[in-house]
């Protein structure tokens, strides 16, 4: 009888547990917001796990405003693209609020390279141009698209993903991505310099890999390899 009593208590409490830690799990992903806004005080100097907030008494309007997405980023010469990442740390009206945003400008045949946000999910609004995309999974199945003005598309948290101009004119891309610091992870950024010869060349065969792919017109890929 009591060990009947034991295991259905065990079994309640394992039920609980399955139930409530992955929301737990969720809930802790981001700072919670304790109070209205928290716009980033740059001025403090004690390092935290987030940014400080402004004095509320001293918090305008223009603190969540930005024109930062105005203007293209700089451009690289390699991918022939650039994207302008706006996080908390640029953007104070963002602190707190588990957001950051960005603008990508691709040129004809411009690649966003592939890379990974080990913090965030990110959704992506074609503002201008058509533009392939597509992520890696971890059974390395390749899912793609092309993107029209007015599209969206999702890229699940911590996956690797692209974007490449797939059109005839340039192209404008809008990010929106549930983090206030997202992180960057590149897919040679532990092997070679970003001037290294090698990392160029790489970066090309990964490039012509991910054309020769969006000219399947698969929408799903299995065993994928991208070098």
């Amino acid at each position: 009888m009591i060990m009947k009593l034991l295991l259905l208590i065990f079994c309640s409490f394992l039920t609980a547990f399955l139930i409530i830690f992955p929301k737990s799990c969720l809930q802790a992903a981001e700072i919670e917001n304790l109070q209205d806004t928290c716009p980033t005080d740059h001025m403090q100097s004690v390092f935290i796990n987030g940014l400080p907030c402004k004095n509320p008494a001293t918090v305008t309007a223009s603190d969540f405003k930005s024109s930062l997405l105005n203007e293209k980023g700089k451009l690289d010469d390699v991918f022939r693209s650039s994207t302008n990442l706006v996080t908390a740390s640029e953007f104070p009206g963002l602190n707190t609020l588990g957001l950051s945003t960005a603008r990508t400008d691709l040129e004809v045949d411009g690649m966003v390279p592939p890379h990974s946000h080990p913090r965030s999910s990110e959704m992506i609004f074609v503002g201008a141009g058509i533009v392939n995309v597509g992520f890696v999974d971890t059974n390395n199945k390749l899912f793609q698209q092309v993107l029209r003005p007015g599209d969206v598309f999702v890229f699940p948290k911590g996956l690797l993903h692209y974007c490449l101009n797939n059109g005839f004119e340039d192209a404008t891309i809008y990010s929106v991505l549930n983090s206030q610091n997202p992180g960057i992870v590149s897919i040679l950024g532990s092997r070679f310099a970003p001037s290294d010869d090698r990392h160029r060349e790489l970066m090309q065969k990964i490039k012509e890999r991910l054309v020769s792919f969006s000219k399947l017109d698969a929408e799903r890929l299995d065993n994928v390899t991208l070098f």
